[in-house]
């Protein structure tokens, strides 16, 4: 497999740092091997990107597949998120603190909150404080509808440099879109595919697309996300899907295309609503992904 590192560019945040413009997620892999072996097939397919969590309670595998690739920490971007349970100033700086020994590095390339369940402002301003000490290189959020961003601007210092949101062409959070490009902040999606609930990947107009490019369903979802300038993280555990989702840029979807995707929209979210405070008040009682 020839490195495709070159291939996928960079986005630059509002702080002038670049993030790669696709990265892999590693939600829901239990296994630490799988991580690991998902992380460097991933380097050497190209990628530059890795997002996690602590919610993932895989930080420590994601740590040992970053150093088993023998590429440089400072040549790779590596994205947590501090999850709902951890709620105040002190206890956010702890829980870096904890991730950052998981992973075994001394700085985070990207800290988020991972959703906007109430007491986010105190998570935000203890992540002010690490970015300004040269610990997190950028910050921003996860979930967050503009409202969220709007209050937490209220007693913010320093705007998110990055929205991550379910966006794939049946759920594509226009509104989100547009108020993250007016503001400076870049739009990353997680579940870019639609996720294995959904059947984005068998839609007739994407699966057409598909035939039309010799692409398979997935690169087509992707190169529309490329071309709507976002940041997208798919997951994936196989090494062949790994490397095709990288594989997005020796083709490019016409006006037409783009607008043939754009007309899938249905609001067909796969993942909770961060307008679900039901939800929201829960979650704070969660502290890893298997908590059901």
């Amino acid at each position: 497999m020839t490195n495709m590192s070159s291939n996928i560019p960079n986005i630059t945040l509002s702080n002038g740092v670049e993030i790669p413009q696709i990265g892999l997620g590693v939600f829901r892999v239990n296994d630490p091997q799988v991580v690991v072996d998902s992380v460097v097939d991933a380097v050497k397919a190209g990628y530059r990107h890795i997002d996690t969590a602590s919610f993932y309670g895989n930080e420590a595998a994601v740590g040992d597949g970053v150093r088993q690739t023998g590429v440089p920490r400072q040549d790779l971007f590596v994205t947590s998120k501090v999850w709902n349970n951890i709620r105040g100033y002190q206890e956010t700086i702890d829980q870096f603190n904890r991730s950052l020994s998981l992973l075994g590095f001394d700085y985070l390339d990207l800290y988020l909150i991972h959703w906007p369940a109430a007491g986010y402002e105190e998570n935000w301003r203890a992540m002010e404080d690490l970015y300004h000490a040269g610990k997190i290189r950028a910050i921003g959020v996860s979930n967050f509808e503009p409202r969220h961003i709007e209050h937490l601007m209220v007693s913010a210092t320093v705007a998110p440099m990055i929205d991550q949101v379910e966006t794939h062409p049946y759920l594509q959070q226009n509104e989100v879109h547009e108020y993250c490009e007016i503001n400076h902040i870049v739009h990353e999606a997680w579940s870019p595919l639609g996720g294995g609930k959904s059947d984005v990947l068998s839609d007739p107009v994407i699966v057409d697309l598909a035939a039309r490019h010799h692409k398979s369903a997935a690169q087509i979802v992707l190169r529309w996300h490329v071309q709507r300038g976002e940041v997208v993280i798919p997951k994936s555990v196989h090494q062949q899907r790994i490397e095709e989702n990288a594989d997005v840029f020796d083709f490019s979807l016409t006006p037409e295309e783009m607008r043939a995707i754009a007309a899938l929209d249905r609001n067909g979210r796969v993942g909770s609503d961060p307008n679900d405070e039901a939800f929201l008040k829960r979650s704070t009682t969660y502290d890893n992904q298997n908590h059901k």
